[in-house]
Formats: C-alpha cells, sequence, structure tokens
C-alpha cells in the first residue's frame, strides 16, 4: 500500500505546472512571430482603405495604403506578406491575373521595395479576375483543368518577375504545380519558390474572404476541383502530387477543422509544411470575442498553437500580427 502511494506521489506532474516560469520553461510548442504571414488585399486607386464586411479589423488597401500596411506587419515582426489582388474588372478568362503591368505585379514591385526584408507571397488564382468567380476558365458550363493551366503560369511569372519571393496556387488545377515551376525555369526565374495549395478543401469557412475578394461563385459552386472535406487519405495523395512535380513548400486549408490531416501531413513529408487558418476561423473568433462569449486573445493564441502543434512550420493567418504583437508582450 506504502509503495503504491508512492508510486502516486511521485508522478505527480502538477508539479512542472506549478509557476509561470516553469510552464514556459516546459512549453512544448512555441509560437514565433518570424513562423506568420499576413494576408493582404490590394485595391486600384490611390490613399484607398476599406473595411471588409465580415471581418472585423481587416480592410483592402490600394498599393500606396497597403505598402504602409505592410511595414506596419513587418515592424510587428512577422515574417511575410500573402498579397490577393481586388481587380475595378473582371472577364470571364481573368486577364486581370496575368497582365504585364497588373495590379499584383505592381503591388509586389511597391512592397518589396518599403520592405525588402519582407517575404512577399503572391496567390495564382483567377477566381479574383473571372467575371464568373470560378478558379479557371469555363467550357461548357464546367472549369476546363487545361485550358487554365497555361494561364495560371503566366501569373505566377508575372509575380516572380515583379519581385515575389513565393508563387502559390491555389486553384487546385491538376498538374497547376508543374506547369507553373516549368514556365517559371523557362523564364529563368529558377529561384523563385512554389507554395502549392496542395490540400485545400471545399469549405464553408472561406465565404468572409469571398466577401473581401468578390470571389463567390456566379454559379455552382468548387466542389469539382477542390477536396472533399471527408478525404484525409486523398489529401496525402494531393500533397505527394505536388511533391513530384516540384513544390518547394505545400500547405493544407483550411486549418482547424484539418489539424489531423496537418499532423499528417508532417508526418509523412519532410518538405515545409503550411497552413492556412482561413477567414471563417478567423471571423469566428471576433464574433465571439465581440459578443463577450470568448477571450480574443487567448482563443486565438490557442487555436494558432494547436495548428503549430499539429505540425505547420508556416501559418496564415489574419491574426498574424496582433499575434506577433502578443508574443512581443510576453504571451
Amino acid at each position: 500500500m506504502l509503495e503504491q502511494q508512492k508510486v502516486r506521489l511521485d508522478s505527480r506532474l502538477r508539479r512542472l505546472r506549478r509557476t509561470e516560469s516553469i510552464r514556459r520553461m516546459l512549453r512544448e510548442t512555441r509560437l514565433h512571430p518570424d513562423m506568420f504571414v499576413m494576408p493582404v488585399f490590394v485595391l486600384e486607386g490611390h490613399g484607398r482603405l476599406e473595411e471588409i464586411e465580415g471581418m472585423p479589423g481587416m480592410h483592402r488597401y490600394s498599393i500606396d495604403e497597403a505598402v504602409k500596411h505592410a511595414s506596419r506587419i513587418a515592424d510587428a515582426g512577422v515574417r511575410g506578406v500573402m498579397l490577393f489582388g481586388v481587380p475595378d474588372t473582371k472577364d470571364e478568362r481573368g486577364t486581370g491575373a496575368y497582365a504585364r503591368g497588373g495590379l499584383i505585379p505592381r503591388a509586389i514591385a511597391a512592397v518589396k521595395r518599403s520592405n525588402p526584408e519582407l517575404v512577399v507571397m503572391a496567390d495564382v488564382c483567377l477566381c479574383e479576375y473571372t467575371s464568373h468567380g470560378h478558379c479557371g476558365v469555363v467550357s461548357a458550363g464546367s472549369v476546363d483543368n487545361d485550358a487554365t493551366l497555361p494561364l495560371l503560369g503566366k501569373a505566377a511569372v508575372e509575380y516572380a518577375r515583379a519581385g515575389a519571393d513565393v508563387v502559390a496556387p491555389s486553384a487546385m488545377m491538376d498538374g497547376q504545380v508543374l506547369e507553373i515551376r516549368t514556365e517559371l525555369d523557362d523564364a529563368g526565374l529558377v529561384d523563385a519558390t512554389v507554395m502549392g495549395y496542395s490540400a485545400k478543401h471545399a469549405s464553408t469557412f472561406y465565404k468572409p474572404f469571398r466577401n473581401a475578394a468578390g470571389s463567390a461563385p456566379a454559379f455552382g459552386d468548387r466542389r469539382t476541383y477542390q477536396m472533399q472535406p471527408e478525404n484525409r487519405r486523398e489529401a496525402m495523395r494531393e500533397i505527394a502530387r505536388d511533391v513530384k512535380e516540384g513544390a518547394d513548400i505545400v500547405m493544407v486549408k483550411p486549418a482547424l477543422a484539418y489539424l489531423d490531416v496537418i499532423s499528417e501531413a508532417r508526418r509523412r513529408f519532410d518538405l515545409p509544411l503550411a497552413a492556412y487558418s482561413v477567414s471563417g476561423e478567423y471571423s469566428m473568433i471576433k464574433a465571439a470575442a465581440g459578443s463577450g462569449w470568448l477571450d480574443e486573445k487567448t482563443a486565438a493564441m490557442e487555436v494558432l498553437t494547436g495548428i503549430r502543434r499539429a505540425g505547420a512550420d508556416i501559418i496564415i493567418t489574419y491574426f498574424a500580427e496582433q499575434a506577433a504583437r502578443w508574443l512581443e508582450e510576453g504571451w
């Protein structure tokens, strides 16, 4: 009986939680601003700053305002930004996405001039630029995978030429990473990094983003090319294909409802792994905090810690600037 009591006393794990200093020393999972990437929505014009409905604290920025915003982000210690274009005009083939001197190439060049050490990533997709809101060329009522690939390649080349450190294809077209890697190499842009949105699921959590970017489909949905949320094994196949096609970084999107996918991807693949904590995840926390149901800081940091604990090396999050400042304050 005494021996059993001794064993029980020797295994009191609460000893390791007794003070804040001990708890901080023994943290197994740590966040750092270096791993955060902040999404930024870019508009045409000058001096434009538009609030985004459904995403408290988030805005669309004209290029000059985006440069100021990027400087604030960098000052907070965040290492990277991901640029998304919100053009004034759209057409059926999304020509604004790959136009020479288009919105995003100009934004990339401006941000890099003002913040050369900031890692500038550019989303590569057509959905923000198409009149129908789909991620590729529509033919006979459906998205034409193979007709879309060259357009994604053109966009990636324009972004890399403008100075993007990372191009990130998110259209979920089969073969998009290979097409982009080939086009970049043929253009002499061999140092441009490709981050595939490798396991991008057809998620309801994208709705605030689609409002922000004006990219909701005019008909149907994206389930024919984005992944079924129920399929983890298929997610591994998607990631493996992107690795084979030459991706330098792979991604799981969304993050919070897909921590198991992130964890399995971390076990299976040695490439850097990104996770996109999407607009709906951000908006849920903001809405709950605004109603007094959650503490915003502790909820956001718990979610980000969970994403990191699951295995993500890079976390793309709308909380990036706030989280970096919270960490600086001694979170």
